[in-house]
């Protein structure tokens, strides 16, 4: 995965990202997958039978999944300005999650932060979290993570006439943005100690203080930058990805039951092709070749 992050980014020429806030509405969303969303779901599988009081069987009778998720986050969850359709690769594996559950994808998306999704696990405003959600060790100790079902890293970002900072290290004694709440915090720390860290509570706000000069560099997950690299050359990335960062499906603390579904789920989805297809329905959109080879379940510290 690490090595389709990089070679991702040598096929796009990754020149900059833009400022998801701001911009032209009706423009195009990149990775919106040409609407190719409805045939994804008609090939996605159905389960069975539920365990009667499951939550999974609480889910069904409801009539719709409750995400924790973007409606900014380009290639993963975004919300097109022109369908008001939320498009992406995390906002796909939910409507297939929910067909599997429901029969029918039905999804209703929470808008949450990074510094929320612990809570709105817990407390039961959502069923599941998918945000680019980063499994740690130290998230694991709040909620339970399927998967994962995706790797990505971090990299740095700075304007395009930035010229003394190529890699981590370069971050030594400057003001560097960072989502809260985000793996981005002690990868930084541990590149550049004496780092200042500024933090904002979603992409776009960070991308719009890197513009505003407010910080030297953005450190934030390749995946997040990707659709928007080709628009906006006033951001430039510097190198390679210098983190290996798991995604996992965030569930709610204890639930080995949903775990176990979860992830039964992605092996079904995984060894049906239907992953692949998911991956070229959005990410694969601007990224040229094959699908890269998704993660093992259970393989990251914290989703065991």
């Amino acid at each position: 995965m690490r090595r389709a992050a990089v070679a991702a980014v040598a096929a796009l020429s990754l020149t900059g990202l833009a400022a998801c806030s701001g911009g032209d509405s009706g423009s195009a969303v990149p990775g919106s997958g040409g609407g190719k969303t409805d045939d994804l779901a008609a090939s996605a599988p159905v389960a069975s039978n539920l365990p009667a009081g499951s939550t999974m069987e609480k889910i069904k009778k409801r009539g719709e999944l409750i995400v924790g998720g973007s409606l900014d986050a380009p290639l993963l969850s975004q919300q097109n300005p022109a369908t008001k359709k939320v498009e992406g690769l995390d906002a796909d594996f939910g409507r297939l999650l929910a067909k599997y559950i429901i029969g029918e994808p039905k999804v209703k998306i929470v808008n949450s932060a990074s510094e929320t999704r612990e809570a709105l696990l817990s407390n039961g405003t959502v069923d599941v979290v998918l945000q680019t959600y980063s499994i740690t060790p130290e998230r694991a100790e709040q909620v339970a993570f399927a998967g994962p079902y995706y790797s990505s890293g971090l990299v740095v970002a700075t304007k395009k006439d930035e010229t003394g900072i190529k890699a981590p290290a370069d971050l030594k004694g400057r003001t560097v943005i960072a989502g809260a709440n985000t793996p981005a915090i002690p990868a930084i720390k541990k590149a550049a100690p004496d780092a200042k860290i500024l933090t904002f509570g979603s992409d776009p706000e960070c991308v719009q203080a890197l513009k505003q000069g407010r910080g030297d560099a953005y450190v934030q997950d390749q995946a997040i930058l990707l659709a928007t690299a080709k628009q906006d050359p006033s951001i430039k990335i510097q190198g390679e990805p210098f983190t290996s960062d798991p995604y996992g499906i965030g569930l709610k603390h204890g639930d080995t039951q949903m775990k176990q579904f979860v992830n039964d789920w992605l092996k079904k989805i995984e060894a049906s092709g239907l992953w692949a297809k998911t991956w070229k329905n959005s990410i694969g959109t601007v990224v040229e070749g094959d699908a890269p080879q998704p993660p093992a379940i259970g393989s990251a510290k914290g989703s065991e």
